[in-house]
């Protein structure tokens, strides 16, 4: 695979073609995604939740975060890695470019930060440091206490408003990707017309310009038994972990996933 950069990222949305992305947290799955054609690698803060047992993002440190993208590098051929800020790393702007700067230094292509509007001084700002941004609206994790659990975002015509002008004021303050997570599809649909940067979509319909998954569930694999609705299993028509990391980015690719039983509705 040839290196995936920002602008492949830019051409693929131009062009109308799906862009693939999973998590990933060591180097043998970095290589392995690669091989099978996942395009972006996402170091999620979810590492704290599959890999480390906690019940929730929060307790992850950007030293957890800052190891794995290591190691993700180590093992990457060619996709764009992408790292999370954790939990309050945007506690000032000081803090913001103090951990992405040691993400950057792991090997991560882009960072990703959780928040809204509030955020676009620092978006400005690391894009002025050379540090591409992607900014996680509707269902944040690492909000998840505010919320009162993990619910869907954006149904009523308020909240889905303020969505959209979030999208608006983050991209204009310079960031480089969005990612919607748990919105009604047809919300996601405005977002992704209305924006010039890509958008994916995590339990955000069929209509953004790329899909991301959490490995762990995709493989079929979960500490509590529980599956999203927005998950798909590729594991039983796949049969490896090689085959169905391949069958999740053809899926997404042809746009098979996700299929209308995986959307929230307004």
């Amino acid at each position: 695979m040839p290196d995936i950069t920002l602008t492949t990222l830019l051409e693929h949305k131009a062009r109308g073609e799906k862009i693939t992305m999973l998590t990933c947290y060591d180097a043998t799955f970095a290589a392995t995604s690669c091989a099978a054609g996942i395009e972006t690698l996402l170091v999620g803060d979810s590492l704290g939740m599959v890999l480390q047992g906690r019940d929730s993002t929060l307790p992850v440190t950007i030293e957890d975060v800052a190891y794995h993208t290591a190691s993700v590098k180590r093992g990457n051929r060619g996709a764009l890695i992408v790292a999370d800020l954790p939990f309050m790393a945007t506690a000032s702007l000081e803090e913001i470019y103090r951990q992405s700067a040691m993400l950057m230094r792991a090997g991560a292509h882009m960072v990703k930060l959780e928040g809204g509007d509030w955020l676009c001084e620092a978006v400005t700002g690391l894009a002025q440091r050379g540090i591409p941004a992607c900014i996680h609206l509707g269902l944040t994790p690492q909000s998840v206490n505010v919320f009162g659990g993990y619910k869907v975002q954006g149904r009523d015509a308020e909240a889905a408003a303020r969505l959209k002008a979030d999208a608006q004021a983050l991209e204009q303050a310079g960031a480089a990707m969005l990612l919607l997570e748990c919105v009604p599809g047809s919300l996601a649909a405005e977002v992704t017309a209305a924006a010039a940067v890509p958008v994916i979509g995590i339990g955000a319909g069929p209509d953004t310009d790329g899909q991301v998954l959490v490995l762990h569930d995709m493989l079929g694999m979960s500490l509590t038994g529980f599956t999203p609705k927005f998950v798909r299993n590729f594991m039983p028509e796949a049969g490896s972990i090689e085959g169905a990391i391949a069958a999740y980015a053809d899926a997404v690719k042809q746009g098979r996933f996700p299929a209308p039983e995986h959307e929230f509705k307004a």
